[in-house]
């Protein structure tokens, strides 16, 4: 395995959540990485929101790499498969569904989940 280093991490491209936000003050925006639990930041604009994220990302990958505790890497692939289970009854809904909108169960269920 190669090694990695802050460099390493810090090319990674993880996945970033920006929120605008409104407190008494005013508006600011409030961000995270997913994968980073707790490197969070916020800034007045999302310029200086983005400068504090990197600053907070560093200084999160430093500490995890000074000691030695586990640091996530982002997911970059995703196979577009997923298994799900649900109650029987609405299993036959959706297949009654599909068949009355002559769809696959498949393509009724991306259909209702993409609204």
């Amino acid at each position: 395995m190669a090694n990695k280093d802050l460099n390493h991490y810090l090319s990674l491209p993880y996945t970033l959540v920006i929120k605008p936000m409104d407190d008494e003050s005013g508006r600011y925006y409030y961000g995270t990485y997913l994968e980073l639990d707790g490197c969070q930041s916020h800034g007045e604009t999302v310029e200086e929101l983005l400068r504090n994220l990197e600053e907070a990302k560093r200084g999160w990958l430093e500490v995890k790499l000074e000691h030695g505790d586990p640091i996530p890497e982002p997911q970059e692939e995703y196979s577009g498969k997923i298994n799900l289970r649900m109650p029987k009854s609405l299993h036959r809904q959706l297949a009654v569904e599909a068949q009355l909108e002559g769809v696959s169960l498949n393509q009724y269920m991306l259909y209702k989940l993409s609204k």
